[in-house]
């Protein structure tokens, strides 16, 4: 069992940054780690993932603006957000990934001036 904590969201200006922090209460190094966000009404969407081998993936919406990490020794994983939208705001949610799937409660991001 892994239990996922973010934190970092909050409000921001249109072209601001923030950095998501999750933690993970175990240890996360097999796991695939990813970011995902939703809004109201809409389906939970990819933002980014990170192997244990630290190859990422993004969505075509945030390449060149995102950046995902991870620290396998702090069981952590980040998501550094720069030049951020209006349309980037949701909540964004941590999840760790092997056999099983888990889920953090995630974080409001807000974008807006």
């Amino acid at each position: 069992q892994v239990q996922l904590v973010e934190s970092g969201g909050g409000l921001v200006q249109p072209g601001g940054s923030l950095r998501l922090s999750c933690a993970a209460s175990g240890n996360i190094f097999l796991f695939i780690m990813g970011w995902y966000r939703q809004v109201p009404g809409k389906q939970r969407e990819l933002v980014a993932t990170i192997t244990s081998g630290r190859t990422t993936n993004y969505a075509d919406s945030v390449k060149g603006r995102f950046t995902i990490s991870r620290d396998n020794a702090k069981d952590t994983v980040y998501l550094q957000m720069n030049s951020l939208k209006p349309e980037d705001t949701a909540v964004y949610y941590c999840n760790a990934r092997r056999s099983v799937s888990y889920w953090g409660q995630g974080t409001q991001v807000t974008v807006s001036s």
